[in-house]
């Protein structure tokens, strides 16, 4: 059974990596019927935004993963931090430091110069025999933990494997700066540790991080989780995502009509797989996926594999759910009577909801204008007039003209009668109902709108000449 969790700091909104990294820790923990928690890393006062936490929790929501207990806030967890801070101050497992950040950009320079790693020397670290400097006037001092010195940190990353990191790599880092705000590695491991995470799956930008928290794992006594250190998502040319590239809110992919289902399939393929296959509900996600097969690699993000995603997605839903997204979009086609044949016919033709409504609306809504490039291209002479012997055959038969099949009964024998060519007749057909030329087919279209619709709307263009 996995405990896992998703910590995004409410700096910014929440980006399309992160909620990938959030759906794989999500995946395995229902997978192994655990615990799924979300926790907000809000320590950071002075870039906190309230409505990157309301945009976040928002973003959670709409994919319809939700934490399995009380949303942890680690602003509300300082009285915690200072208790496990002044447990290892008096464990002698850490330490007041009052260098300076004048002398520490010194020490730093004179590394650099000698062409060493850079890390703090230890001058205030207690150790037996050493004298300790005078305490300083006016520094307030920050707290440093007392890591191992010989001591290698090791770790099996279930995503890169074995581990190994040498104790210059972590030196005495600050667990608390000097105005007693806890810092990030020391708050994460407490966390972590005190909610239980037994499986830790994260961007592999934290693998850095990583040693500094077993530390803290080890000096204060708990228990280790297991990492997963996921590589990046790349742009298709190999480099860091933009948000040229997708690497925007994820609520703007709801503005740009994914739906959440899409979106989740799209981002578990990006560094997982299952043989050849590319389309994932959840339920398969849950019984196939296992962190231990992500890719070692950096997956590279593409629009038209999303776009092709969500095409599928928007064609397999029912006509109610389309309905229902459609609203958020301005779009409210509940009740009109032909709401399934629009939908139908339309969603058959897009990638994205702003796309359907735009459909669907470029049938329902009566043109205010008609595309001049294509009036001049296909209004010619006789055009009117096979127009207005089109509209008499419409009045005028005696057939139920409902459906696009009753349409194409009595369109086709009018083309062959009057020696058309298809596009002769509906290209004008679809100027005068649509305002353009990339249409669906006539006949759906005059199905939808009705016969009394479509000869209103023809005469009409007839009577601006298409404004020619």
């Amino acid at each position: 059974m996995a405990i896992t969790r998703f910590a995004p700091s409410p700096t910014g909104y929440l980006h399309i990596g992160g909620l990938r990294t959030a759906l794989y820790s999500y995946l395995w923990a229902k997978k192994t019927n655990g615990e799924f928690k979300l926790r907000i890393e809000d320590t950071d006062q002075a870039r906190n935004s309230e409505d990157a936490v309301k945009a976040i929790l928002e973003a959670f929501e709409w994919v319809g993963m939700h934490s399995d207990s009380q949303i942890e806030y680690q602003s509300k967890r300082t009285d915690i931090y200072k208790k496990y801070i002044d447990q290892l101050l008096d464990e002698g497992k850490a330490y007041r430091c009052y260098m300076s950040r004048e002398e520490l950009d010194a020490l730093r320079e004179k590394q650099m110069a000698a062409k060493i790693t850079t890390h703090y020397d230890g001058t205030w670290r207690p150790e037996d025999g050493k004298e300790l400097p005078s305490i300083p006037e006016g520094v307030e001092p920050v707290i440093r933990i007392k890591a191992p010195k010989d001591e290698i940190i090791k770790f099996d990353d279930g995503i890169k494997g074995k581990m190994r990191f040498t104790a210059d790599q972590v030196d005495d880092f600050v667990i608390a700066r000097a105005n007693g705000m806890p810092t990030y590695n020391f708050v994460v491991a407490i966390d972590d540790a005190l909610m239980g995470m037994t499986d830790v799956l994260r961007g592999d930008d934290h693998l850095s991080n990583t040693p500094k928290q077993i530390v803290v794992y080890k000096l204060l006594g708990f228990d280790i989780p297991k990492f997963y250190h996921i590589p990046m998502i790349n742009n298709p040319s190999g480099k860091k995502l933009s948000k040229r590239d997708g690497a925007m809110d994820v609520m703007q992919y709801k503005r740009d009509g994914y739906l959440p289902e899409a979106l989740l399939n799209f981002l578990v393929r990006l560094g997982w797989s299952h043989g050849d296959q590319e389309i994932f509900s959840m339920d398969e996600m849950l019984e196939l996926f296992d962190p231990s097969n992500i890719n070692k690699s950096a997956s590279a993000y593409n629009t038209e594999k999303l776009n092709w995603l969500n095409a599928h997605y928007i064609k397999n839903v029912s006509n109610d759910r389309l309905a229902k997204e459609l609203e958020y979009h301005g779009c409210n086609i509940h009740g009109h009577d032909k709401k399934e044949m629009v939908l139908d016919l339309c969603k058959e033709r897009v990638n994205t909801l702003v796309e359907l409504k735009d459909g669907i609306e470029n049938i329902l809504n009566v043109p205010t204008s008609y595309d001049k490039k294509g009036s001049k291209k296909f209004i010619k002479e006789g055009t009117i007039d096979m127009l207005r012997s089109y509209i008499e055959l419409l009045k005028n038969s005696d057939q139920e003209l409902h459906l696009a099949c009753d349409i194409e009964a009595i369109t086709k024998p009018f083309i062959v009668e009057n020696g058309l060519k298809f596009p002769q007749l509906f290209q004008p057909i679809r100027i005068a109902l649509t305002g353009g030329t990339q249409a669906p087919s006539v006949y759906d279209i005059v199905a939808i709108l009705g016969v009394d619709e479509t000869i209103k709307r023809i005469e009409t263009a007839i009577s601006k000449n298409f404004d020619l």
